[in-house]
């Protein structure tokens, strides 16, 4: 319920106030369409503000745009790892030239007595809707790499299903918490759109190109002008001074708990019993987990079979990990005629671990660049990060006194047969001929 309301009744909510009211606001406000410039008031700040935000912004939006426009050819693209690195280094980049430019924004509206007279409520909250929409992009950059690449085959079917008024949202079911967020605050910027000065972008000085040359005369003296700069100078300073003391005395006190932690590492200090306890219980399960490793790779070693699982114990709709002859993760499944399906868990885009749970449609989630493969054949979704399949891993099935009745290699290929009786009470096993 919750995600219909973000991702079906918000975009049209969004699009309907984006394209209403910026229309009424024309309208009758025609003379508001701008962005209200604050240059005249103070340009120092506006200057490393501004300059880092329109190029950072201007290019992210470009990629998005070409991303989302032309899937196919971009997906293309991205498919050679030095044009996707260079896209997502530049794209991570002008991310963080836009968010310090949005701080900056942020800080000079408080920190300047005349900038204070004339920020309103919505200039405050389109700033931090900004901030929010470029801080989850970059979370998405930063813990769910090459997005460049999996992105327009996740989540176009989602966008293109929005126009079309034919929204899916389970196409999002799996996404990320980052990517929602990133996703609904695009949304709340939409509708927020009409009543910001963000329509200033709409606003084009098209009748500048041929209108009659003009001569700008200032009226007032050189005297009064510098007076007013130095008076407007030393009033910034004693508000930048005052919000420094004021961060520092908060930093201050945020960081009183952690002082002496700091000092101790430092300083040598003796550690308490508690803390030796808690190393030492560290390192008792770091050496557990690698004697754990050990034994697997041992048994690898030297067996012929390794037993997954009982048949029982195998569902249709969610996969058993197990560790192959290889020591990677793979996974088993029971198909609907009660045979094993068994994949590698590995994927074939950047090596992470794909997910058990199997969706409507047949297939597992890979969470770190959304790529979904079909258990049954291993393929990735069309547009997906991954271009190669899963590998299908070789089995056989056993009854309880080891006899073998059912072979199957990695191509598919079958010897021996189990009558539906037997495969219900058969163990399954792995083969490190197949390995």
């Amino acid at each position: 319920m919750f995600d219909l309301l973000i991702f079906v009744a918000l975009p049209y909510v969004a699009l309907l106030s984006l394209v209403v009211g910026s229309w009424v606001r024309y309208r009758t406000h025609a003379f508001s369409y701008s962005s209200l410039s604050t240059q005249f008031l103070e340009d120092r700040w506006l200057l490393w503000a501004s300059a880092p935000w329109h190029a950072g912004i201007i290019v992210v939006l470009l990629g998005h745009l070409a991303a989302f426009a032309v899937p196919g050819w971009w997906t293309a693209f991205m498919a050679t790892p030095a044009f996707l690195t260079v896209v997502e280094s530049v794209g991570l980049l002008c991310g963080w030239m836009c968010l310090g430019g949005l701080v900056i924004f942020l800080v000079r509206r408080f920190v300047n007595a005349r900038l204070q007279a004339v920020t309103t409520l919505a200039d405050v909250l389109v700033v931090l809707v900004l901030m929010a929409q470029v801080g989850t992009g970059l979370a998405v950059a930063v813990n769910h790499r090459w997005g460049a690449a999996w992105a327009p085959g996740a989540l176009g079917p989602y966008l293109h299903g929005v126009l079309t008024l034919r929204p899916d949202v389970s196409v999002l079911t799996d996404m990320p918490p980052f990517v929602k967020l990133h996703i609904a605050s695009a949304w709340v910027l939409l509708a927020m759109f009409p009543f910001t000065r963000l329509v200033h972008v709409l606003s084009l000085p098209l009748r500048y190109i041929t209108r009659a040359p003009q001569r700008v005369v200032w009226t007032s003296s050189r005297a009064s002008v510098r007076f007013e700069e130095r008076a407007a100078t030393d009033n910034e300073r004693r508000l930048f001074l005052r919000a420094a003391l004021s961060a520092g005395a908060g930093v201050a006190l945020l960081s009183m708990g952690t002082l002496d932690k700091f000092f101790k590492y430092f300083l040598k200090q003796d550690l308490t019993e508690d803390e030796q306890a808690h190393l030492l219980s560290a390192k008792l399960r770091r050496l557990k987990q690698t004697a754990e490793e050990r034994e697997l790779e041992l048994e690898r070693m030297s067996r012929d079979a390794i037993l997954v699982a009982p048949m029982a114990e195998l569902s249709t709709t969610r996969g058993k990990y197990f560790i192959d002859y290889q020591m990677r993760p793979a996974l088993a499944f029971k198909d609907a005629e009660g045979l094993p399906i068994v994949i590698s868990a590995k994927c074939t885009h950047l090596g992470c671990t794909v997910g058990q749970d199997v969706d409507a449609q047949g297939r597992i989630l890979c969470p770190c660049h959304v790529s979904y493969f079909d258990i049954k054949t291993g393929q990735p979704n069309l547009g997906a990060p991954a271009k190669e399949a899963l590998p299908r891993l070789g089995w056989a099935l056993k009854d309880g006194n080891g006899k073998v009745l059912l072979v199957q290699d990695p191509s598919g290929g079958r010897e021996g047969s189990a009558e539906p009786g037997q495969l219900a009470t058969s163990l399954l096993y792995i083969l490190k001929r197949y390995a």
